[in-house]
């Protein structure tokens, strides 16, 4: 089942924020997310906030729209006349290509009508390789989407098997082939190591796969047991091993030394781009700080140092806005030691490091240590993690906090 979301403080009926988080909305990027709840099937390692139709029995993806469009208005009432054109769009999920492609245009329309989009917008939305034709491409691309990240996770059929993926190994290929033929030129391929059963000649099998198609992203993240998730019980009962941590670090370094030989390059901890344009700069906004609105069930959105959620349940959700209220559960404000520490928490992860004077003076003297170990290197005023650095980015961080 999707994880639970936070507790946090209740928020006004209307959505309002306090004027300081508004106080700098027009000085500052803004970015819009989308969740689309829809799965065909549920993968048995996924703990997202999806649903597939017999969990939602009556629910149609037309009330989807129309809260979707509502919350659209909302978000621009609330930020008001002083919120910037959008600079990026992410449709995530869930499947956002379950919905026709003109839904999805018509949705970005709406965004373009309340805030506008900034020239050279980024418009992305992620795939699954079964729900996509080489129509749906260009259908999309004449709609103004930019940007395609398609959800391919390997390309060894019995790894997609344990993975509960439902698509053919090839048909994430094909896709990426489809949406580059369309004419996008930015596509990504998500893929996921550590699966159980899975070989390094495996790993590095999709690796090939990859690099063999028309992409400038790759995404590449190690397999994590969910709690709640039928791959939790299946590691539970014994059924299948749990992913070894040295297992993963080994196929971590056989992907940065594949992706680096093909051209790629390394600018956050799971994200390869071959070339600048193609780093997805919807999630550089989430990683530097940015505002952005998310809208659906269950989104998350950052404005102003105020973080809040919605209704997690899609028909909990739609009632609010049918009801002309925010959809947003709860929320917290965050003090500026808890911006500082989440500055630590998701710059280090990028290649560019993070700015010294971030941290405290009692957590500057230990960038020595980290430094003497190996885990990063000092870059004129910068900390830039190492390759062993990435693979302990999370150590690294508590070494370094006070």
């Amino acid at each position: 089942m999707p994880s639970q979301l936070p507790d946090g403080v209740e928020l006004p009926a209307d959505g309002s924020l306090p004027a300081s988080a508004l106080a700098d909305v027009s000085a500052r990027p803004l970015s819009l997310y989308l969740h689309v709840p829809f799965c065909r099937t549920r993968c048995g390692y996924c703990d997202f906030n999806t649903y597939t139709a017999s969990e939602l029995p009556g629910m149609s993806t037309s009330s989807f729209l129309t809260g979707a469009l509502a919350e659209i208005r909302l978000a621009r009432r609330v930020l008001g006349d002083a919120a910037p054109p959008v600079g990026t769009v992410f449709f995530g999920g869930g499947t956002p290509t379950m919905l026709p492609a003109r839904e999805l245009v018509r949705l970005l329309d709406a965004i373009g009508d309340e805030f506008g989009l900034l020239p050279g917008a980024e418009v992305t939305t992620e795939a699954n390789p079964d729900t996509v034709t080489p129509a749906y491409f260009e259908e999309l691309l004449e709609g103004g989407f930019t940007r395609i990240s398609l959800g391919m996770q390997s390309v060894v059929p019995h790894v997609l098997q344990v993975l509960e993926r439902v698509h053919t190994a090839g048909r994430g290929l094909d896709a990426a082939r489809w949406a580059s033929e369309a004419g996008f030129e930015h596509v990504s391929l998500d893929l996921i190591y550590g699966t159980p059963g899975e070989s390094l000649d495996d790993w590095r099998r999709s690796l090939e796969a990859v690099a063999a198609t028309p992409v400038d992203h790759v995404s590449a993240y190690s397999l994590i047991v969910e709690e709640g998730t039928r791959l939790a019980l299946q590691v539970r009962r014994g059924e299948i091993p749990m992913p070894d941590d040295d297992v993963l670090a080994d196929k971590y370094l056989v992907a940065e030394e594949y992706l680096t030989g093909q051209g790629f390059t390394n600018y956050e901890v799971s994200n390869w781009a071959s070339r600048d344009s193609g780093r997805c700069r919807h999630n550089l906004a989430y990683w530097r700080g940015a505002n952005w609105w998310g809208i659906g069930p269950g989104a998350h959105s950052h404005v102003g140092g105020v973080r809040f959620w919605n209704r997690k349940h899609p028909r909990s959700w739609v009632a609010e806005l049918d009801a002309g209220r925010s959809p947003a559960q709860a929320g917290e404000f965050l003090a500026p030691e808890d911006q500082r520490v989440e500055r630590v928490l998701l710059e280090l992860r990028l290649s560019d490091g993070l700015a010294l004077d971030v941290l405290t003076p009692s957590e500057r003297a230990k960038v020595g240590d980290v430094v003497g170990a190996g885990l990063a290197v000092v870059e004129g005023d910068r900390l830039v993690l190492t390759l062993r650095g990435r693979l302990l980015a999370d150590g690294v961080v508590r070494d370094l906090l006070d």
